[in-house]
């Protein structure tokens, strides 16, 4: 007799992924704090679990003057506090460090480029370069040219006519563009220098593994994917919520606000998740492509109906964090109904939320069903029966819950009662962070998991015209820090 797992065991679908390549992989901004937190600790747990290719090498490029030793030493203590497998792997470390190198140089220095040309030339280097922008969005298109000047990259007419040798990829960060405009002139710069199939837009929510899970659970299970649609969920909210105050981000933050910071794109990328139909196949332009019917299914509202709408809000206290205009009137908390108006979900409500200085931290998806009819528990309990919510937790204590309603024993009463599944339960021994899997998924040329241009454009058209709106109606409510939000 089989048990379920001898029967059915697990489909691997890895020998349809595509492999990490060797690479040298440049990192701008290498001194900074996204490279310190996020980058290199990736690289480092990518090298500790041998997803790295083994020849692949790192060269930081950023403009403070350090020797490679200082460099190296720097990220050492960096992959030691901010990886999440403690202790430090030394003999990992060693290894990745032995190939790391620093490349002083200003972005906007013609002979840094050329510098890193012949780095990159140098004997037993990869053939394939990955160049990462983690450096603040005005350099993107600077770094861009710079490359492309120094020959170092590769747009799509030269890579349809073959011409342009190994790979070369470009990582950029968010924010992309600061609204749709903006979004679609530095679109243009990059394509021009690279073709579009080669440039990386990180959402770093997208590396999340039950981010990810999203197309695994819907489209993998029958019990669920009949009922995905207007005839049986009421509404979807999706929550990003954050207890801290923006910290040392105030001279970005305050020019950008929650809704170009965190709606334009977590967010809006995880409804896309939700809403979108079964791709036709798992490659990257599948997936993609169903993502932006989505988009494009949200319809452009007008101004009084997006203030209806739509609540802003700023904590108490917010004025005075550093870098902070007076009187400024940048919100720190943002909420948005959205209908996706397509077959699937015509008349479902879509709730945004995200904010800063709350009583919660928790990043999650609710989808709520529809209570059964009105007759027997139903037409008993009304209001009290509870309706059956899925939660997906995306952080923290990453995993789902599904809600039910049961008998309570000894009584004739109906209670909720919950199915819960937890990642870190079972998966101690190995749970990857977001940056490692998107990294990885560079290397290997995989954009499933990246935004292309299109979506990031279309997002940008629901945003800008939520800050149009807003621009003309009135300022944001103010709430206090640590409470629910306005």
């Amino acid at each position: 007799m089989h048990t379920h797992d001898e029967q059915y065991g697990y489909c691997d679908l890895s020998g349809n992924a595509l492999e990490p390549e060797s690479a040298s992989i440049v990192v701008f901004g290498a001194t900074g704090d996204l490279a310190r937190r996020k980058i290199f600790p990736a690289l480092y747990n990518l090298e500790r679990t041998g997803i790295l290719p083994a020849d692949t090498r790192v060269i930081g490029f950023a403009r403070r003057e350090l020797t490679r030793e200082r460099f190296a030493a720097q990220l050492r203590e960096a992959c030691a506090l901010y990886s999440h497998s403690k202790p430090l792997d030394v003999e990992a470390w060693e290894r990745l460090a032995g190939r790391i190198s620093y490349l002083r140089g200003s972005f906007d220095d013609e002979g840094a480029y050329r510098d890193l040309a012949l780095r990159l030339a140098e004997p037993g280097s990869p053939a394939n370069a990955l160049f990462y922008l983690a450096v603040a969005p005005e350099e993107f298109a600077p770094v861009a040219r710079g490359l492309a000047a120094a020959g170092l990259g590769c747009d799509a007419v030269r890579r349809a006519a073959g011409s342009c040798g190994p790979a070369r990829r470009l990582v950029v960060e968010k924010p992309f563009g600061r609204d749709r405009e903006s979004a679609r002139a530095l679109n243009a710069v990059l394509q021009s220098c690279f073709a579009e199939d080669d440039i990386f837009r990180i959402d770093h929510y997208l590396g999340k593994e039950t981010v990810q899970n999203l197309l695994y659970f819907r489209f993998a299970n029958s019990i669920f994917e009949p009922l995905w649609n207007r005839n049986h969920i009421e509404s979807v909210e999706i929550d990003v919520l954050e207890t801290g105050g923006i910290g040392t981000r105030g001279g970005y933050y305050d020019r950008a606000g929650a809704a170009r910071d965190m709606l334009q794109n977590h967010l809006i990328q995880l409804l896309c998740l939700v809403a979108m139909e079964p791709p036709a196949g798992l490659d990257p332009e599948s997936v993609r492509n169903e993502k932006v019917k989505v988009l494009k299914s949200i319809r452009d509202y007008s101004a009084p109906e997006l203030l209806e709408r739509s609540r802003r809000g700023q904590y108490s206290g917010y004025a005075a964090e550093d870098r902070v205009a007076p009187g400024s009137a940048a919100e720190t908390f943002v909420s948005l109904r959205l209908e996706v108006d397509n077959w699937r979900f015509a008349g479902v409500p879509f709730k945004l939320r995200t904010g800063k200085a709350l009583d919660r931290q928790v990043s999650e998806i609710r989808v709520t069903f529809q209570r059964p009819p009105a007759t027997l528990f139903a037409g008993y309990c009304g209001e009290l029966l509870s309706p059956n919510v899925l939660t997906l937790r995306i952080q923290p204590d990453e995993g789902m819950w599904l809600g039910f309603n049961a008998k309570e024993p000894g009584a004739a009463r109906v209670a909720p009662k919950e199915l819960r599944f937890a990642y870190r339960e079972r998966n101690d021994d190995y749970f990857p962070e977001a940056y490692e899997r998107l990294i990885a998924d560079a290397l290997a040329g995989d954009s499933t998991l990246f935004i292309r241009s299109d979506e990031t454009e279309e997002a940008w058209r629901i945003v800008d015209a939520l800050e149009s709106a807003w621009a003309a109606g009135p300022a944001p409510l103010p709430y206090p820090a640590g409470s629910s939000g306005p």
